[in-house]
């Protein structure tokens, strides 16, 4: 066992970085009431975990309102992407929850923001089917004619995943 890896020589884990862990574990399952401490007691709004996922992706994500308007009051980045260069409003938009992204538009997210890849969260409600979104972020101003990197609209996206709702409620034909 190399000396890096032997338990007798690590260095135990900081109560910042305990407190970290914790407001991961709260914000997943939505302790606003206890994520506010720690937020009161001076932990960083914008903490992010590995895989570059913000307290607000990961609150916004796992559906808790509550924790989600908290982050945003606080001062949480709507617009923050997280390794994989997802915002938290694609997020809502493929899991199809229509309070958190009211909550986010609410807050500014960019209803048309995309990551590098260039898909917005039209194009995530729309290859899911996820009607009652697309309805919310057509209504808030999302442009269906947006094209991503790879110049694909969400009709594209509707379309090839056999969103078959999606697709016509998308379709420019009568």
């Amino acid at each position: 066992m190399s000396p890096t890896n032997d338990p007798k020589n690590a260095t135990p884990p900081s109560d910042a970085d305990a407190a970290v862990r914790d407001a991961f574990t709260l914000v997943r399952a939505g302790d606003a009431g206890k994520l506010r401490e720690l937020l009161d007691a001076g932990l960083p709004v914008s903490v992010r975990n590995e895989r570059g996922d913000s307290l607000l992706m990961l609150a916004s994500y796992y559906g808790h309102v509550d924790a989600t308007r908290l982050l945003l009051e606080r001062g949480a980045d709507p617009e923050q992407p997280n390794d994989a260069g997802q915002t938290p409003l694609a997020g809502a938009a493929f899991k199809g929850n229509e309070a958190i992204a009211t909550v986010l538009l609410e807050a500014g997210a960019d209803v048309d923001g995309a990551g590098p890849d260039g898909r917005t969260p039209l194009m995530f409600a729309a290859m899911f089917d996820k009607l009652e979104m697309m309805e919310l972020l057509i209504q808030r101003g999302a442009d269906h004619r947006v094209r991503d990197a790879d110049k694909r609209t969400a009709l594209d996206y509707a379309r090839s995943m056999g969103a078959a709702r999606a697709a016509e409620r998308l379709d420019p034909k009568p």
